[in-house]
């Protein structure tokens, strides 16, 4: 006698809604704050000036990443249910019509029309607004817009990409700083790349690559601008 065996999958799509909104977070946080304190310690900055820029960004940084996240995701959550709300008057208007083009969605699927009506009118009898919201406008459980998780998560990420290369700054000397955060933040976003694609399911090695390429290039930039910047206020 065979034994049943109960397969249970989990699949990264469900972590989508605050997956993003983390890594941005995450990612924003290093790359923006490591950047001003390369840029203010290349201007020849003091320690506390470099501080006091540190901190201003993060607090700055993790406010707006929580705003910017809450309105752009509400944006689309606002679509996602004008959308519903004119798909449920459509069902209730001409449910026939509605059926067919269910039934078309199931066919450009591979499904033969006989079939596919017989689908789409089961469906529809057991759950005809979540039938179409799912196989014809592509909204999901899985991939709704949910503004305040994304918020939360972007500003909580933020915070903590922020304070990475800020801790750096009180036990370092004033002319290492440059090197030694550049260095220590190019280590966290190898590690939030890992991190991001691990939790995406996604390989290790571009996603590492890309957030060290675009985080290395920010912090070039702003050093070579603080610079010329020091040099012309000197």
């Amino acid at each position: 006698m065979s034994r049943l065996h109960v397969h249970t999958e989990s699949h990264a799509t469900s972590r989508i809604g605050w997956l993003r909104a983390a890594v941005m977070g995450a990612n924003d946080g290093i790359v923006s704050t490591a950047s001003l304190i390369v840029g203010v310690a290349a201007a020849d900055g003091s320690r506390s000036a470099v501080l006091i820029a540190g901190m201003a960004a993060l607090f700055a940084g993790a406010m707006s990443m929580a705003a910017g996240e809450y309105v752009s995701v509400s944006s689309q959550s606002d679509t996602e249910k004008a959308d519903l709300a004119r798909e449920r008057r459509e069902l209730a208007e001409q449910p026939d019509f509605e059926r067919d083009e269910l039934a078309k969605v199931y066919e450009d699927r591979g499904v033969n029309r006989e079939t596919a009506i017989a689908v789409a009118e089961q469906m529809m009898a057991h759950d005809a607004l979540a039938a179409h919201a799912r196989d014809e406008l592509g909204i999901s459980d899985a991939t709704t817009a949910r503004p305040l998780q994304a918020a939360i998560a972007s500003a909580l990420t933020f915070t903590v990409g922020a304070a990475a290369p800020l801790l750096v700054v009180p036990f370092v000397p004033v002319h290492m700083l440059v090197p030694v955060v550049a260095v220590v933040s190019l280590v966290c976003l190898a590690v939030l790349g890992a991190l991001g694609a691990k939790a995406g399911g996604a390989p290790l090695a571009p996603s590492i690559l890309r957030v060290s390429f675009w985080g290395a290039l920010a912090m070039i930039v702003t050093a070579v601008v603080g610079r010329a910047f020091g040099a012309v206020v000197g």
